[in-house]
């Protein structure tokens, strides 16, 4: 490999290289580098060699990677390999094999950094390749994003384009081929880009054009016409109806037929067309089905006019066969042309119809044979009785498609139908256009009627028409018979035969195409027999008739009907001798008047005649003036008679009459000058007629090849001016106007017989010649400069003239120099009157004739141009001043600039410039001011009409600015003689550049036209900067010039069409190549004028702040390094002014949230703003100031940023409501923006309202609704509301917040909100919405007491990682989970959310390295929430479904326990041991709030016993017995297997051990000993132990009630294990106060005076009705032998997260631990297993198990699994249909089975994850067992606890009243010290899945110190957490309204105690304080927001 560093750098040459591509990425030619050097001091250049190449993979040392299809610039060559780079990557250089590589040659444009590399090929090419690169990439987007449609045509497109393109290489194409290709490929390619959303191409001749080779306006003529051509394609005015008969269908044919198809206009009851013939056979399709030309036709040449709903398409079939339908065949063998049925169809229904629609035409058949020749009359005008259908399933099949545009398009376009072949059908008649060169010679004859006699027959005559056609010799002419077209001509026609009918009507057309040679001397003969129906079945001649084509004169035989003789004839052979019968009179037109006898003659035949022919002529005037030689004496006649000719006549004729009228000129020109003139003039304004235009080229064919007058130009020129002498005498202009119109031809025939006299005499007579020119234009120039009134003759006859003068220049020109014609020009049109009236036609004639001007060839020529100039643009002037003809104007001026070259260096062109911009700079400025602000509102037309001339009007400023250089720029601004002046002319330049740039200023793929506008745009702003500066600077400073030029630079900067970034790669760099990065160049700019504005700067602060700071949100990073230090200048500045820049701080963050919520800005920003400023503020004074409003404004960044991401999701989700949340909280509490505080507000509150967050919504809107008072200030508009008061914004609010808290049935803040609304329509009185917020308050009260509500779960969520947003960044937080959302399914929504995050797999907090990491974790487990609202949870009476709301709203605090095991583990009683570490977690904001979740903002860690968890848990299981054993009395369970399973899974298990193992541990000496406080706890176990043996003997006896006959073995079983139970604890009997205590209400006694009820404390006790209870019951259904240790056992397995059905959970050792991480309960209503009765062994647990049993606690309340690994879901579980009336609906908990949500729990008071009840009426709640009171507890201070009491019970209690036992006093004792109880609510700490104790109070608590408060006390209590802790900000509870004292209603009131009921123990936790204890630590740590300012909200 040869040494790369070159010694020389000479010699570089362009190549261009690249490798071939085999699919759309065709090779992109576009150049490159090629340095060729073979050895060190030799270099050569490279040649061309095509080969074919291959991917290099680039594996040797410094080698370059290269595919198929990429781009290579050379830069050397050595010894066969290159070194290069690919275009693509040109950063990368290296080195690769020559034999890869095909070279092409190039040129270099642009040479330097930015230079381009053009290919030496066709532009097409590549045009081609680089486009079908775009294509490429786009294509695959397609498929991605499903657009299957638009993928299939692209990729068929691309593969044609690719076909094409091999042709176009190869090379081998005609010319014409090679025209037809690039059209084709040029209309796919524009196809393409506009259906893929890409850029316009401006094209000339199918080649891109380079916008800097042709002026502005040139291109937006090219841009305009592409448009126009691609949007409004023009109507066509030619229409072909395309026929292909199919077949006929019918069920009784059997004969051949015959059809003919031929388009009729009922209007006028004619045909407008010949006939197509088509043949059928026997079965009813075509005889010839391989000729299509015999099926299909196209009737050619219909106009628009044919186009209505009364022209029809005719078909008429005809059968060939016997006489009579039903004849037998033996009857005759002769065949017969017979009417068999007719069909029409409307033209107007296949203009909607689809295309090429197959149709089914109806048949019709007449009643009567003579109605036959007008059946398609009567169908069409639906004369029914005349017609019926040929037969119920009889139907015509064809193919009908109207085709539009010329028949040469057709071809092109329906290459298949002319192919396949088609036959023509003409118009009867020439087209409306008739082309010169045309051929026809058409005789079409019609057979009307015929009238005959019987000839001595008793009936009438079956009459039949032979028709010949016979030449001059008598000979038939074989072949010019046709019948129509489809078939070709034969030697005769036979007419059908109508029976027995002597006055027979045919109407059957024939066509006779005899060549014009063949007319003279031939005729048509018509033979008449009549066709016999007897056997023979002969034809016999009785008569014929003739009629000859043409006249002795030549003339042909005259179009009409004609009536002929029928001579009497019974032999064929009178018929041979043709010479003796056409002596005969042939018409009764022509017999000669003394001929009566054949005149009186019955018998006649009718026919009608029509010729169509471009060479005979029926006239016979023409022919007389053609024949003037032969008649001399008529010449006169014949040239009056000429203008009453027929035009299509004279242009048949064209060259001889011409010939003939400058014949009869140069014989007579004295005497028939002036008529030969006249009629020079009538035919040369004939031919301006549409319908003969095309023979205009004809004539000028004429005038240069034929025209032999030279001496006609002398008579000519005479007789022109003496028209011209007589224009103001005359009183008719009509005529001499007719003569001006003429002028063109005139002047055309003057000036070749001036050449040719001149070519024949040597040049003779010149002077003459010119003497008599300068008179004629003498005369013109007079009579063109008389002024008349506005409408005057004259006037229109000066226009008539001024519109064909321009035609004239031409001819001129080819006689006289440039110089003098422009001279000529410029005097006639100076000679025109200056001042017209408003209303003068003739103003808009001068444009016109100024733009001819300009667009002819006399203008091109620079020496006529400066002649010219001036008078053009001082009519210009004069019409834009006055806002007159603007589009023309507009047409004018692009003209003109249009030839203006800037790389011209004529001094002419500069003075031409000079003279533009003199004349127009200022009025085109103000003419494109006065258009952009004119009311666009008119119609469409108007609109686009303006938007048209404001298009052509900036392309002529846009091309006057190019055109400009230096000296031109320092002569406009010298022009200004005042700064006024120049300071309006900046304005209004300024003002149009904004309007260019304006998105709607071009179409939206006019990307070329806008680039062109920018380069302009910034060259001239760089010009004009130092006129700024010079003139508007320091002591004439003017704001409003500078504004401008700030405003205009920065719109400029933020155009779509610069954001480069948004480009594709090849069309970025094809720009950057062209113009360079222009938003740099005018950032730069800007820098530099605001660097020279110095103190004047603070006129623009802060107003430039937020467009300066949209200029530094682009993303280009130079632009941005050049913007940012504008705003460190800012601050300094109005540090300066006012000593702080909360100006600029408060504009920044104005803007900063409008621009990046509209996309703008990214994290690089950020760190750009940040990195620049703080370097930029490092000497300044104000650092520390400024460090912080840096600080501000990157943290509002990284908000904006976060929230703008989060928006770009679909759904709403929990991301983005945080992202908003944290915005919101920005705003209130660090920036006190009240206005965005608000905006955001609305925001979440529209996110909450689509997520169907009801209740979140409403809290939301509350922040809006306390920023509000109870006033009539008027609030101005914002958002959707409308100005209104303040008052009745926020009574607005009121209902919506009050509406949505009832949707979200969150009605106890409803509630509190309605109060409010009522107070306030009371205290004005207005009693009829009192009314109404009475009735919704007492709407929702119903609905707290009947409607069911769910209890969300509450899951703990941790955002750990650098790749989370920063508001989640590192954070944990707490989310109140969706209805029914358990936490396998909040786990899964979260890793939606997050789909790159990963899930941590314990419920350890993580170390710094997960805090660091560049990636996502998320740690996810379920919580258990702390009410705070403990005197509603804890007083009795209160019904479930009130209590369900406090116990999961305006929630604080959640926990969360995970087990461990504390010094040496017992393996044969681990329980001794087992810990559970509990944690509290603490938010920022109460749940619910105004997002679902909300960020922890305290941790708290606690451990709890061994011991304490054992009572827990015994507790829980006791609760849970008392509940079901209630249910099970009040009929509330459908059957009564919960009870027994949860029964038999107690006994079972303590008679195998379950409460033997907490006696193993706890009652032994050692521990008493070891534990010397713990005396109190097991004081406390033990009670609880005899307490649950007391409930256990009551539920067995409801049990032994309800039991089923099936199951009383089960029963009898328990009863025996259940007296073993109270063995094995040494019970012989109960203690006293244990048997002295009733079964309790779990919520208390029933109140009195309502629903009374029986005694329930047997198991006799009759039914009551129940109250819903918000428990669950237990999952004890699936227990089938447990003790509590083995229940405990049971929740270690679900702490190791084994499953269920583990043999080593099954067999595991019973254990006395209490704790579970997903158990509340003892007895965990939501353990899905236990050990099977056999499992009585207590092995230790399995090592496996050890780590995650301690780690894996994540579960809330009884969750049977573990939260990081979840059980599989039991079989069990199952949705339990609900029994009938059943109203409550499963709880939302996602840690219990579906069947353990059907049953209705007991009511309690303090459990936390109780379901709300749907209970109806007034529901009790029944007793159940009660628990021993505590000792210190005096009896007498305890309140009731008798179901009911006995002075208000109807029913007598059966049970007598019990004492209490002397031992309550140490029970009592041993309980009230215990931490673990005491502190359940009083620290707020307890079991995470597990009740607190503190909830389960079924007895009210005595009125002492320790009673529970009442009413009032609630209140305190209130007060209380209200000065103690700062309320959350959002919550429904903190109003600043003062409201009246509610009294607790009577249902709600604590009954007073009874004096006559004995006392009952009360339950543990009535003993503590009435006031749950409030952490100090909480109450500091507690958020205390930043409050914004109380100045009321002005929004």
């Amino acid at each position: 490999m040869a040494d790369w560093a070159m010694p020389h750098k000479r010699g570089l040459r362009s190549k261009k290289l690249s490798l071939h591509s085999n699919l759309w990425q065709a090779p992109e030619w576009s150049g490159g580098l090629a340095h060729v050097n073979s050895e060190p001091s030799a270099y050569k250049t490279l040649c061309i060699s095509p080969a074919v190449l291959a991917s290099f993979r680039g594996t040797v040392q410094n080698g370059l990677p290269l595919e198929i299809g990429d781009t290579v610039q050379i830069l050397e060559k050595c010894e066969g390999w290159y070194r290069g780079f690919v275009l693509k990557n040109p950063n990368a250089k290296g080195i690769f094999p020559c034999s890869y590589i095909h070279l092409k040659n190039a040129h270099i444009k642009n040479k330097g950094q930015f230079e381009t590399v053009v290919p030496t090929e066709d532009s097409v090419i590549t045009e081609m390749t680089s486009t079908l690169r775009d294509w490429g990439t786009m294509w695959k987007q397609l498929y991605v994003k499903n657009e299957g449609d638009l993928f299939h045509r692209l990729w068929h497109v691309m593969n044609e384009i690719l076909d094409l393109r091999r042709q176009v290489l190869v090379g081998h194409l005609t010319h014409d081929r090679m025209r037809d290709v690039k059209q084709h490929i040029t209309a796919r390619l524009d196809w393409g880009n506009e259906q893929l959303g890409l850029d316009l191409v401006p094209r000339r001749e199918f080649s891109m054009v380079d916008p800097d080779d042709i002026s502005v306006t040139e291109l937006y003529r090219l841009m305009e016409h592409r448009h126009r051509k691609k949007e409004t394609p023009v109507p066509a005015s030619t229409h072909h109806l395309f026929v292909h008969m199919k077949s006929l269908m019918s069920s009784n044919l059997g004969e051949e037929l015959e059809v003919f198809f031929y388009i009729y206009d009922s209007r006028e009851s004619k045909p407008l067309s010949e006939r197509f013939f088509v043949k059928l056979n026997k079965n009813g399709v075509p005889k010839s089905p391989e000729k299509t030309e015999r099926q299909c036709t196209l009737f050619v040449d219909l106009g628009s006019g044919d186009l209505r709903k009364d022209v029809y398409i005719v078909v008429h079939i005809i059968r060939i066969g016997r006489m009579g339908a039903g004849e037998k065949k033996n009857t005759c063998s002769v065949q017969y042309r017979r009417p068999f049925g007719c069909a029409v169809v409307s033209i107007a229904d296949l203009l909607t119809a689809d295309s090429k629609d197959d149709h089914l035409l109806k048949v019709y058949a007449c009643n009567t044979e003579s109605d036959w020749y007008q059946i398609h009359d009567n169908i069409i005008k639906k004369v029914n009785s005349r017609y019926n259908l040929s037969g119920s399933n009889t139907g015509l099949a064809v193919a009908l498609q109207l085709l539009h545009g010329d028949i040469e398009q057709l071809r092109r376009e329906y290459m298949a139908i002319f192919t396949r072949g088609v036959s023509i059908t003409r118009k009867l008649g020439f087209s409306d256009v008739i082309m010169p060169g045309e051929m026809r010679n058409d005789l079409y004859i019609t057979l009307e009627k015929g009238e005959f006699e019987k000839g001595g027959k008793t009936v009438a005559r079956n009459v039949e028409i032979t028709v010949y056609a016979l030449d001059v010799d008598g000979q038939i002419l074989r072949g010019f018979v046709a019948a129509g077209s489809g078939e070709p001509g034969a030697d005769e026609y036979h007419s059908f035969v109508l029976y027995h009918n002597n006055s027979p009507r045919w109407t059957e057309q024939i066509k006779l195409p005899i060549p014009v040679d063949m007319f003279r001397g031939s005729h048509v003969r018509f033979e008449f027999r009549h066709c016999s129906t007897k056997d023979k079945g002969e034809k016999k001649l009785f008569g014929f008739s003739f009629v000859p084509l043409m006249q002795e004169d030549g003339r042909t035989l005259p179009d009409g009907t004609h009536e002929l003789i029928v001579h009497k004839c019974e032999e064929n052979t009178n018929l041979q001798d043709y010479a003796r019968y056409l002596k005969l009179p042939f018409s009764k037109a022509h017999l000669p008047g003394n001929n009566q006898a054949v005149k009186g003659t019955k018998e006649s035949f009718w026919i009608t005649s029509f010729l169509c022919s471009t060479k005979l002529t029926q006239n016979g005037d023409m022919l007389d003036l053609l024949k003037w030689r032969a008649h001399p004496e008529r010449i006169g006649d014949s040239l009056s008679k000429l203008k009453e000719i027929d035009g299509s006549e004279i242009v048949k004729f064209l060259q001889d009459t011409l010939d003939t009228l400058f014949g009869i000129l140069d014989e007579s020109p004295q005497r028939y000058g002036l008529k030969v003139f006249d009629c020079l003039v009538h035919i040369i304004n004939l031919l301006q007629d549409s319908k003969f235009q095309h023979f205009k080229p004809v004539m000028d064919t004429y005038i240069e090849s034929h025209f032999a007058g030279a001496l006609s130009y002398r008579d000519l020129i005479k007789v022109l001016k003496w028209y011209v002498d007589r224009i103001i005498e005359a009183e008719h202009q009509e005529h001499i106007q007719q003569v001006l119109k003429a002028t063109e031809y005139v002047f055309k025939y003057i000036v070749q017989s001036r050449r040719l006299f001149a070519l024949a005499t040597g040049g003779q007579s010149e002077e003459e010649f010119r003497c008599c020119i300068h008179e004629l234009f003498m005369s013109i120039r007079f009579f063109l400069s008389q002024e008349s009134p506005g409408n005057g003759p004259i006037t229109h006859t000066q226009a008539v003239f001024l519109r064909t003068f321009p035609a004239v220049y031409g001819e001129l020109l080819k006689l006289f120099t440039v110089k003098e014609v422009a001279t000529f020009v410029r005097e006639t049109l100076g000679s025109l009157p200056a001042t017209t009236h408003a209303d003068c036609p003739l103003e808009a004639v001068k444009l016109q004739c100024i733009a001819k001007t300009v667009e002819s060839q006399l203008y091109t020529n620079p020496e006529s141009r400066c002649i010219l100039l001036p008078v053009v643009l001082r009519l210009l002037q004069t019409h834009m001043q006055e806002q007159k003809d603007l589009v023309m104007c507009g047409h004018i001026l692009t003209s003109m600039l249009s030839l203006i070259k800037r790389d011209d260096t004529e001094p002419s062109v500069s003075e031409e410039v000079d003279l533009i911009v003199d004349s127009l700079m200022g009025v085109l400025l103000r003419t494109i001011l006065e258009i952009s602000n004119r009311p666009q509102s008119t119609g469409g037309t108007m609109r686009l009409q303006f938007q048209d001339i404001t298009g052509e009007f900036v392309a002529c400023l846009l091309a006057l600015l190019k055109q400009m250089k230096d000296k031109h720029y320092q002569q406009l601004l010298q022009s200004f003689t005042s700064k006024d002046e120049l300071r309006d002319f900046l304005l209004q330049l300024f003002t149009v550049f904004r309007i260019l740039i304006r998105p709607e200023m071009f179409p939206k793929d006019w990307t070329v036209m806008r680039l062109v506008t920018n380069n302009v745009i910034i060259t001239t702003v760089l010009y004009l900067s130092d006129a700024l500066r010079k003139n508007f600077l320091n002591d004439k400073f003017d704001y409003k010039v500078w504004d401008s030029y700030f405003y205009l630079s920065v719109i400029f900067i933020n155009q779509p069409c610069l954001q480069l970034e948004t480009f594709s790669p090849s069309k970025r760099k094809k720009i950057l190549e062209k113009y360079g990065d222009m938003r740099v160049m005018m950032g730069c700019e800007i820098f530099s004028m605001w660097q020279n504005l110095g103190e004047h700067k603070l006129n623009f602060i802060p107003a430039m702040i937020g467009p300066f700071l949209e200029v530094t949100l682009v993303p280009q990073p130079d632009l941005r390094n050049v913007m940012i230090p504008i705003f460190h200048d800012m601050m300094d500045w109005e540090q300066r002014r006012s000593g702080n820049f909360k100006q600029v701080e408060a504009k920044l963050i104005d803007k900063l949230d409008s621009l990046m919520s509209e996309g703008k800005g990214d994290e690089t920003y950020r760190e750009l703003f940040n990195s620049i400023l703080l370097k930029k503020i490092e000497r300044e004074t104000w650092r520390e100031s400024g460090i912080s409003l840096i600080a501000t404004v990157t943290r509002l960044m990284e908000r904006l940023l976060d929230y703008r991401d989060c928006m770009k999701l679909g759904e709403v989700d929990g991301k983005k409501i945080g992202c908003t949340v944290s915005l919101l909280n920005f705003y209130k509490t660090e920036l006190n923006k009240e206005e965005m505080y608000i905006r955001y507000i609305h925001k979440l509150y529209d996110l909450h309202m689509k997520a169907q967050n009801f209740t979140e919504a409403s809290y939301t809107l509350l922040l809006y609704d306390e920023l509000l008072e109870w006033s009539e200030r008027p609030l101005r508009e914002f958002l959707n509301y409308p100005m209104q008061s303040e008052w009745q914004r926020k009574e607005y609010l009121h209902l919506t917040i009050i509406q949505n808290f009832d949707r979200g049935k969150c009605w106890e803040n409803g509630i509190l909100l309605c109060r409010e609304l009522a107070d306030q329509y009371e205290s004005y009185y207005d009693f009829r919405n009192l009314s109404k917020m009475r009735m919704m308050e007492a709407s929702l009260y119903d609905k707290i007491m009947d409607q069911q509500r769910l209890e969300p779960e509450f899951f703990r969520v941790g955002f750990y990682g650098k790749k989370f947003p920063f508001f989640l960044r590192n954070k944990e937080f707490v989310c109140r989970g969706h209805d029914y959302e358990r936490l396998e399914a909040f786990q899964q929504r979260m890793l939606n959310e997050f789909p790159h995050a990963i899930a941590m797999q314990h419920a350890n907090q993580p170390d710094q390295t997960i805090y660091q990491a560049e990636a996502q974790y998320l740690q996810i487990y379920a919580v258990t929430p702390i009410p705070d609202s403990q005197d509603v949870l804890q007083r009795d009476g209160v019904p479930d479904n009130i209590k369900s709301f406090y116990k999961v709203n305006n929630i604080w605090r959640f926990r969360y326990d995970r087990p461990f095991h504390k010094g040496t583990k017992d393996k044969e009683n681990e329980f001794k041991s087992l810990w559970v570490e509990r944690t509290t977690l603490t938010l920022v904001q109460s749940l619910p709030g105004i997002s679902r979740w909300f960020e922890v903002e305290k941790r708290e860690l606690v451990e709890v016993s061994p011991l304490e968890n054992a009572i827990e848990v015994i507790e829980n299981k006791n609760l849970q017995l008392r509940t079901l054993i209630t249910q099970c009395q009040t009929r509330q369970m459908q059957n009564i297997n919960p009870l027994t399973m949860c029964l038999n899974g107690v006994i079972d298990a303590a008679v195998n051990g379950g409460l033997a193992r907490y006696q193993e541990a706890f009652f032994v000496k050692d521990y008493m000993m070891n534990h010397p406080e713990d005396g109190d706890k097991i004081g406390r176990l033990r009670e609880l132990m005899f307490e649950q043996a007391h409930i256990l003997e009551f539920g067995l006896a409801v049990h032994e009630k309800f039991v089923p006959q099936d199951m009383r073995p089960l029963h009898k079983k328990l009863v025996d294990q259940f007296h073993l139970m109270k063995s094995s604890l040494g019970i012989q009997e109960f203690p006293a106060y244990v048997r002295a205590s009733p079964i309790h209400f779990p919520n208390g006694s029933p109140r009195p005076g309502r629903n009374s009820m029986p005694n329930i404390l047997s198991p006799e006790g009759g039914r009551v009705v129940p109250r819903r209870s918000p428990l669950s019951y237990p999952a004890v259904n699936r227990y089938s032998s447990s003790s509590l240790s083995s229940q405990a056992s049971n929740e270690v397995s679900n702490i190791t997260g084994q499953s269920e059905s583990s043999d080593e959970v099954f067999n595991m050792q019973p254990s006395p631990s209490t704790s579970s991480l997903s158990s509340n309960h003892s007895a965990s209503p939501n353990v899905t297993s236990s050990a099977p009765s056999s499992a009585r062994g207590s092995p230790q647990l399995s090592e496996k198990h050890k780590h995650a049993r301690e780690n894996s606690c994540l579960s809330p309340r009884e969750r049977p699994c573990s939260a990081i690994f979840p059980n599989p879901l039991d079989p069990t579980q199952r949705t339990m249909p609900h029994p009938s009336g059943d109203a409550s609906l499963p709880r939302s908990d996602p840690n219990i089975s579906n069947p353990e949500k059907v049953v209705k729990p007991a009511p309690s008071s303090w459990s936390l994850d109780t379901p709300l009840s749907d209970s109806v009426g007034k529901l009790l709640c029944p007793p159940v067992p009660p628990r021993p009171s505590y000792s210190g507890s005096p009896a007498k201070n305890i309140r009731s606890q008798s179901p009911v009491p006995a002075s208000r019970s109807p029913q007598k209690t059966s049970a007598p009243p019990f004492t209490p036992s002397p031992t309550e006093c140490q029970s009592a004792g041993l309980v009230a010290n215990s931490p673990v109880l005491s502190g359940s609510y009083s620290s707020g700490i307890s079991s995470l899945s597990r009740c607190s104790v503190s909830e389960a109070s079924g007895t009210e608590a005595p009125p002492s110190d320790h009673a529970l408060p009442t009413s009032a006390s609630s209140g305190s209590d209130e007060l209380f957490r209200r000065e103690n802790k700062t309320p959350p900000p959002y919550s429904v509870y903190e109003r600043n309204n003062p409201r009246r004292p509610i009294p607790l209603p009577h249902s709600l009131s604590i009954p007073p105690p009874s004096a006559d009921a004995p006392p009952i123990p009360p339950k543990p936790h009535q003993l503590r304080s009435g006031k749950p204890e409030v952490d100090p630590r909480r109450l500091e740590q507690l958020p205390r927001p930043r409050p914004l300012p109380r100045k009321v909200s002005q929004l």
